[in-house]
């Protein structure tokens, strides 16, 4: 397929599988997400090759039991949680689990995103596991800061609660200098996240304007948390920012 919105979606539907589609946009087309699901439980979306301007896999409010595997993903923005806190009153995400998948020039590799206004929405059991990263800008990433345009964004506080999620297993090359972005609401802590066996290095030269240093290709990544609490397991590399 080659279309210039959303390539599928799936809105109020119990226990589909999806399997082995190819689902391509040019890179620089907006809004050509591939794969959207919200308000459905029980989707299983395997074996399938996504290359989009947007995200490879969109989550939205109200999914449970949704499982991901073997997506070569990318270009793209990943696979997304979000955008949640749209609206005030919003179904919550749970029991999401992406696995064995690959992620090529992305802008993001796994990410969960919310508006930072309030929301009675949720993220809770969540699992990203045996996962590569090539040359990706944000491999992982929670963004509870949300507000793409600086509009309708009254507060930095998201009521959207995000705990119980899990990246174990996840390796490869970072674009920018964070390959872990942590950014939680500040009301409302993601809780209970484990990380377990991250490993990213960058990808090439890279000059940190800030400090003016020069980062050579193999020069491990860092990582930026806030308000983001949980438990580091094993190799950890950028070194974990969680908070006990």
């Amino acid at each position: 397929m080659n279309r210039q919105i959303t390539h599928m979606t799936l809105n109020g539907c119990t226990n589909v599988a999806v399997r082995n589609f190819t689902l391509v946009a040019p890179k620089n087309s907006a809004n050509t997400d591939g794969f959207d699901v919200q308000l459905s439980t029980g989707v299983t979306f395997t074996g399938s090759t996504v290359q989009t301007g947007d995200d490879c896999v969109a989550i939205g409010p109200g999914t449970r039991n949704f499982l991901i595997s073997k997506l070569p993903c990318g270009p793209g923005h990943g696979v997304s949680i979000g955008s949640l806190a749209k609206e005030l009153n919003e179904d919550g995400v749970e029991n999401v689990t992406l696995s064995s998948s690959v992620f090529t020039g992305t802008q993001n590799g796994v990410r969960i995103k919310s508006w930072a206004r309030p929301s009675t929405g949720f993220v809770k059991n969540v699992f990203f596991q045996d996962l590569i990263m090539k040359n990706v800008q944000n491999p992982i990433i929670i963004n509870q800061k949300y507000c793409p345009d600086h509009q309708g964004c009254l507060t930095e506080h998201s009521g959207v609660k995000i705990s119980q999620v899990t990246y174990k297993n996840i390796q490869g090359t970072s674009e920018t200098k964070q390959a872990m972005k942590l950014v939680c609401s500040k009301s409302n802590p993601c809780t209970y996240i484990t990380l377990q066996d991250i490993f990213f290095f960058l990808h090439q030269l890279s000059l940190i304007r800030s400090n003016h240093l020069t980062y050579k290709k193999g020069t491990p990544a860092t990582s930026y948390c806030f308000n983001a609490r949980g438990t580091s397991l094993g190799v950890i590399q950028p070194t974990s920012c969680l908070n006990q």
